[in-house]
């Protein structure tokens, strides 16, 4: 089963017309569920729910073959705690899907990193399924060190500047 999200706060109809349009042409033929959140469109071949409560959405993501989503931090970090292959198309602000283009960043950097697989448009999403079935993600390294060090940094330049 391929668990189709596209998170809570925004619609994101492009992508659920895109994957209801693909599932329809043959190019998915793997069940599909989807939580669409505030959308508009409707699939018509395969079963959705708006939301989902999370302790059942964390289920929909463990339990799925691959995980196809918007670009967001939350459900790319879940996926990847849970090992799943997924494939993200990230939200535009020019088609209101977004307040701005973070979620092109957020896709790209992971991306490189080789942990999931992006459609930056719908025309890319059937290539992009195709690779579904062999992509295999870069695991993601805990680095609590990095992280602390960053932080550090962060803090060290706002001091500095209060005492300019």
């Amino acid at each position: 089963m391929i668990f189709v999200t596209v998170g809570s706060q925004f619609p994101f109809d492009r992508l659920i017309k895109a994957v209801d349009f693909l599932k329809d042409e043959g190019l998915i033929v793997q069940e599909i569920f989807a939580q669409t959140g505030n959308s508009q469109y409707k699939p018509r071949n395969f079963e959705y729910v708006n939301f989902l409560e999370k302790h059942l959405f964390d289920k929909y993501v463990h339990d799925a073959s691959a995980v196809i989503s918007h670009a967001g931090i939350g459900i790319i970090s879940k996926s990847l705690e849970y090992e799943k292959t997924l494939l993200a198309m990230p939200r535009l602000a020019k088609n209101a899907e977004v307040v701005n283009d973070h979620q092109l960043a957020i896709a790209n950097k992971f991306e490189r990193l080789g942990h999931i697989l992006v459609a930056y448009s719908q025309e890319e999403l059937p290539d992009k399924i195709r690779e579904l079935d062999t992509f295999v993600p870069v695991k993601r390294q805990k680095q609590p060190e990095k992280l602390a060090e960053k932080i550090q940094l962060f803090l060290d330049d706002i001091y500095a500047q209060k005492k300019l």
